[in-house]
């Protein structure tokens, strides 16, 4: 049923390193138990629940399988099994001479495994040196080079002795040895020495090659020819590795078969750091082979090293064989959607592509997409919406400038200039017609595996109402709905001329820590050069380009998630967003642009409330009973905080438990929703709040995600107080069509 610690440390042992190898022990105990729920086996339980099975396929042999786990027997050798492996690993973890004992304690038909640990005190490095045989390294290069590998040892005075830590030290000194010419050098070469003092507890390790490693792994080697195959194939292989048929770049001496010209011999200027005459580097050979696999051009990506004698020296010959994709490629997306508005649609895209566009492995991808949304259960006054739309983009794997950049050899995925060009229109039923051009260039790039940049200098969009049904203004005379759609409609008339900057940060794939954070970040300025540029005005005062006024404002906003794991099936997610934009000049006194501005509410945002009906501020919403046949308005500001518990039941199914709030409001007080949507120091008194449950279900490619919420605190005051967590009522359908909000979607929320 499991393991029990009796833990009698030594008085120099923290209690926080007790705990810790408390919990690596309990990992290590031998069986682990089946799994319990409340202290019931509920797995075995599930095992026997039907019976024995009469085949191997039939549905008692399929629900075993699937929910059942045979049970854990108690045995007394698994007791004795396990105290040696949990002596070596104290032993590891630089407690030596520590001592385990244990038994198995029964009562009934249940059973215990326990042990008690005598941990003795720690030992800790007191030095570390680097020494070397003259047999082992017989070339003064590799010695040299091992010993200047000591100044970026890992190892350091006063940290505890780890096993796994002079293995990350063997390690590194292997990559720092490949990276300097020692194309056979492997980590194995690499020993080292511990000599205790056991008064003292403290340990000197000495950092040595061994005597048995091959000659060859202490010789530096050159790179002397590179072999580059774009358009090798296994059904070719012969003809596409001809190296007769080689031209040699002028630039960097490649020699490539591409009988054909496929690609142009830039492209494996900027992807191949291995260079003819350099040493030998094995970090240059991972950036290649990452490159080769990260520019989207091939399929397949291998390379092959042959060693040779070039008189004293030791060179080799690089091979690359590039297997690439299909140039070009059509693709089909049918998409379905249904809305909390009673929206219910679909949506086709065409993409063509082209992977070669400019032979340097340019990317074109040119998107046709046709869509359709209709009301259901409407009556007469369901309208339909129609949306078509053309894009191409084009990107470049590579920094497209007048100005010339350094490319920096250390990026595993070449930086990428970016281009789009889209056109879409929005039909509205028989109310008005929406029509948007978008042109964009920019650029984005890697710093590390954690940090990744973007960066539009030039982001146009032009955005043009038209149609505007008569019925649709008569309307707006009567109701103050329709009237706020109107005036969006009518001022959302205008040029948008921004920069955009983006910073995306994630903690380290390979962290172990049970913590992990992300942050995405964005900075957008609008309008500022177009403002010095451009002075003719319009008849409301407002400067205008081709007689459109375009927008000035600045915008700026964070999204930061913290991910903590508080056990192997439990884990507790956060996500803070904050927001702002601060319209000025040509917006002066108005709203972010309507493409723009923030919203809340829906299944990957406050899911008590459904999508767009909350504030600005105080703004009262009806969304049951008003459902808006087009969009009024969001707000300039955002803030939203979400906390979330995930269990996961088993490989397929989790649920979750939700807390979400937050809200949004107008900048300026002078706009369509009036003075109480605006931002003021009481804002944290016009937070909405929810909670709910959800059900996962994990489907491997993509996961499933079926949330249930409700209200506690509405911005808006109901029956004079925001909070309502007085008035839930599930045995009202009144009360539940109002404020239960069920949300399905695709993939976390966050």
């Amino acid at each position: 049923m499991g393991t029990d610690i009796v833990m009698q440390a030594d008085s120099t042992v923290p209690e926080s390193e007790q705990d810790a190898m408390e919990e690596q022990l309990t990992a290590l105990a031998r069986p682990r138990p089946n799994k319990q729920l409340l202290g019931y086996p509920w797995k075995v339980a599930a095992y026997y629940l039907f019976g024995e099975p009469r085949s191997k396929n039939g549905f008692r042999a399929w629900f075993r399988r699937k929910f059942g786990q045979e049970p854990v027997f108690a045995s007394a050798k698994a007791i004795s099994s396990s105290i040696p492996v949990w002596e070596a690993r104290m032993q590891n973890e630089g407690y030596f001479d520590s001592q385990v004992t244990g038994e198995l304690k029964e009562e009934g038909y249940k059973a215990r495994g326990v042990y008690t640990v005598q941990l003795k005190p720690r030992f800790y490095i007191d030095s570390v040196a680097f020494v070397f045989d003259s047999l082992a390294l017989s070339d003064t290069s590799a010695r040299r080079n091992f010993m200047t590998s000591a100044r970026r040892t890992l190892l350091k005075k006063g940290i505890p002795y780890q096993l796994d830590a002079i293995k990350l030290e063997r390690e590194r000194i292997g990559q720092y040895m490949k990276q300097r010419g020692f194309y056979y050098f492997l980590p194995d070469y690499v020993a080292a020495l511990a000599d205790n003092d056991s008064a003292a507890h403290r340990t000197d390790l000495y950092m040595y090659i061994k005597p048995e490693m091959p000659a060859a792994a202490g010789v530096p080697y050159s790179i002397r020819n590179v072999f580059i195959y774009p358009n090798y194939n296994l059904s070719t292989a012969q003809r596409d590795t001809n190296r007769q048929q080689a031209y040699q770049t002028p630039e960097n001496r490649f020699n490539v078969v591409d009988s054909t010209n496929h690609f142009n011999p830039k492209l494996f200027r900027d992807i191949v750091t291995v260079l003819p005459g350099k040493r030998y580097n094995s970090r240059a050979q991972d950036l290649t082979l990452s490159r080769f696999v990260n520019v989207g051009a091939f399929k397949f990506v291998r390379n092959r090293f042959d060693p040779d004698q070039q008189g004293d020296s030791a060179v080799l010959d690089v091979h690359y064989y590039l297997t690439p994709y299909p140039t070009k490629s059509v693709r089909l997306e049918i998409d379905g959607t249904s809305r909390s508005n009673n929206f219910t649609g679909s949506q086709l895209t065409l993409s063509w592509r082209n992977r070669n566009a400019l032979k340097r492995a340019e990317l074109l991808t040119i998107n046709a997409n046709a869509g359709i949304e209709f009301q259901v259960n409407a009556g007469n006054q369901g309208i339909t919406n129609y949306r078509y739309g053309l894009e191409a983009l084009l990107s470049f794997p590579r920094l497209v400038s007048p100005i010339r950049f350094r490319q920096d050899e250390r990026q595993r995925a070449l930086p990428k200039t970016n281009v789009t060009l889209g056109y879409q229109t929005i039909i509205r039923g028989n109310l008005y017609s929406l029509n948007s051009f978008q042109t964009t260039f920019g650029y984005s790039w890697r710093q590390n595996q954690q940090i990744e940049h973007s960066f539009q200098p030039f982001n146009a969009t032009y955005v043009l109402p038209s149609n505007i049904s008569q019925a649709f203004i008569d309307s707006a005379v009567e109701n103050p709905f329709i009237f706020r759609q109107l005036v969006n409609i009518q001022r959302s008339k205008q040029l948008i001329l921004s920069s955009l900057y983006t910073f995306n940060y994630n903690s380290s794939p390979r962290t172990v820590s049970p913590t992990t954070f992300r942050l995405t970040s964005n900075i957008e300025v609008a309008g500022n050069l177009a403002n010095l540029l451009f002075n003719k005005r319009d008849e409301n005062g407002d400067k205008v380009i081709f007689n459109v006024p375009f927008a000035q404002y600045v915008r700026f906003d964070a999204d930061a998630r913290v991910y903590r794991r508080l056990g192997s099936n439990l884990t507790w997610a956060n996500r803070l967003f904050v927001g702002v934009g601060l319209p000025y000049g040509n917006s002066r006194d108005m709203s972010l642009p309507l493409i723009r501005q923030y919203f809340v509410g829906g299944s990957n945002s406050i899911r008590a409330f459904r999508p767009r009906a909350i504030g600005p501020g105080l703004f009262t919403r009806d969304t049951l009973q008003n459902v808006l046949i087009t969009q009024d308005g969001g707000g300039d500001i955002r803030l939203e905080a979400n906390t979330e518990l995930r269990l996961k039941f088993n490989k397929y199914v989790e649920g979750a438990v939700f807390v979400d709030a937050g809200n949004i409001w107008s900048y300026y007080a002078i706009n369509v929703f009036g003075p109480e949507a605006q931002f003021t120091k009481q804002f944290y008194e016009q937070v909405a709040i929810g909670t709910g449950a959800g059900i996962r279900i994990d489907l491997s490619y993509f996961l499933i995600r079926l949330d249930l919420a409700t209200p506690l605190r509405k911005p808006y005051k109901v029956d004079g107080s925001e909070w309502v967590i007085n008035q839930i009522n599930l045995r009202d359908s009144n009360w539940r069509k109002q404020n239960l909000v069920f949300n399905i979607g695709v993939g976390y929320p966050f």
